[in-house]
């Protein structure tokens, strides 16, 4: 029987995860919602896409800083407060009548869900320092953080159909608040006095310019005028040199916001890049995913939800049962390799989906195969990029993990959605009927994403081979049951 200080432990996990499943379930909840708010608030399609860009672009930009201030000041009061603005904005972003509020809303939402999924990671490692547990806990987290983009358009879905695309922003009020109250009640105080030296404010100015510039840099000029654009290659070149200036100012300051040794573990940079364009192919896949389902099969947005449902169900089992254990018996690098390989072959059946294509035949294999191999892949991933992250780098190394998701996230979002379109369009002009154009778009885009994850398969093999093999063999096999049962 665990004592008090374990089950409290527990419950705390469970408030972190409570806090990630409502930042994840914002990204994937509005892309069903989003024919809604275009015809409710008169938006272009252009200007649609900057519901999503703008989160995606604060987000993207500020976890290394979030996760960084964590470190120095108190991981605890960074999650909480962007809970809390995350949970405002939300509020605002329901009762938005306009554009502009929207977009602006959407922006501090970005802000908040920064602040909070910055420094989960970095608290999940110092609570479970014991690898069995800290297998326990990443493996439970991994899938809140997993499945929640599954979850978020089945709930996406529901809320649209029965309600109006109002309430999904609505829904996280009342968890937000609960969360914040759940926090503030188990989270343990840290507080801390930061590093001689105080905080890197040069470098956190550099970092989050660069990063800010470099995610709007893919998010709206790549992709409406394209790569070689004057505009996109001006800007990506700003991003470049900000990111010099950077690395400059880190290798020379007293106190860096983000100390270069730590990439000098292969576990953690090749755990980063595996995630980079892992993420890039697998958030594509759900908007291009979403985009033939409604405009192919015409789904409506409950049923959209409802086709992404056998994901959630196979990542959870698979995730909260087995990857633990598979992690401490045969090494996390192992098995994301063991992981990624499914999803490979789940995108490439995914690109061959027809224009009267049937669910059961064309579409539920591979949602199959991607939630097989995601629920033992990702939580791999985080095991092995936080593996040997030391307790006062642990909010880093967390913000680093999920700044390489966000920004792979907005990478994919944007190469995809841009093939996609440039092939519909090469293709109508070539006097292909619409579906069969849109359809052409679709399988190109998911074709990608497909040999996106295939480069984290050998990014992988290559960079990771000699990370954190010889721990794995001593390793006893982790029993992610008993996460379950710690937090009942």
């Amino acid at each position: 029987m665990p004592d008090g200080t374990k089950d409290t432990r527990w419950i705390a996990l469970m408030v972190l995860c409570a806090g990630m499943l409502m930042i994840i379930l914002d990204v994937t909840i509005v892309n069903v919602a989003l024919p809604s708010i275009q015809h409710d608030l008169g938006f272009s399609q252009s200007g649609l896409a900057w519901v999503i860009n703008a989160y995606l672009i604060p987000f993207g930009s500020l976890l290394l800083l979030a996760g960084r201030a964590g470190d120095l000041v108190s991981r605890r009061g960074v999650f909480v407060g962007g809970l809390a603005l995350f949970t405002t904005a939300s509020l605002f972003c329901g009762l938005a009548e306009n554009q502009q509020m929207l977009i602006a809303a959407r922006f501090v939402q970005g802000v908040g869900g920064a602040m909070t999924s910055a420094v989960i990671l970095g608290m999940i490692v110092t609570m479970f320092p014991e690898p069995r547990e800290q297998g326990r806990a990443i493996g439970v987290y991994s899938f809140v953080a997993s499945a929640g983009g599954a979850v978020g358009l089945l709930l996406g879905g529901i809320l649209t159909e029965s309600i109006n695309w109002h309430w999904i922003f609505f829904v996280n009020v009342p968890v937000g608040i609960g969360a914040v109250v759940a926090a503030l009640r188990v989270l343990e105080k840290d507080r801390r006095v930061g590093k001689r030296g105080g905080a890197d404010v040069p470098g956190a100015a550099l970092i989050t310019a660069a990063l800010m510039v470099l995610v709007y840099t893919i998010v709206d000029p790549a992709a409406e005028y394209g790569w070689t654009a004057p505009r996109t290659l001006w800007l990506a070149a700003t991003a470049a040199v900000l990111v010099t200036a950077f690395l400059i100012r880190e290798a020379t300051a007293a106190a860096p916001l983000v100390p270069l040794r730590i990439f000098r573990s292969r576990g953690l940079t090749g755990a980063n890049l595996a995630q980079l364009v892992s993420a890039a192919g697998m958030f594509g896949m759900f908007f291009i995913g979403v985009l033939y389902l409604q405009h192919v099969l015409g789904y409506d947005a409950l049923a959209i939800g409802l086709a992404f449902l056998p994901i959630t169900v196979v990542m959870g089992g698979l995730s909260l049962r087995y990857s633990g254990r598979l992690i401490g018996r045969f090494g996390a690098r192992t098995v994301v390799l063991a992981g990624l390989t499914p999803v490979v072959v789940g995108l490439a059946l995914f690109a061959r989906v027809p224009v009267h294509g049937h669910y059961v035949t064309d579409v539920l294999p591979s949602m199959l195969l991607l939630g097989m191999g995601a629920g033992v892949a990702f939580p791999a991933l985080a095991a092995l990029a936080m593996a040997e992250a030391k307790p006062d780098d642990a909010g880093l190394a967390s913000g680093v993990f999920n700044t390489t998701a966000q920004v792979g996230s907005a990478l994919g979002l944007a190469v995809l959605a841009t093939l996609s379109a440039g092939r519909y369009l090469t293709l109508r002009q070539d006097g292909v009927a619409d579906l069969v154009a849109q359809t052409g778009g679709y399988r190109l885009a998911l074709l990608v994403a497909a040999a996106l994850v295939l480069v984290a398969l050998i990014v992988t093999v290559t960079v990771t081979r000699s990370a954190e093999r010889g721990d794995a063999k001593a390793a006893e096999p982790l029993d992610l049951e008993g996460a379950c049962n710690h937090a009942d």
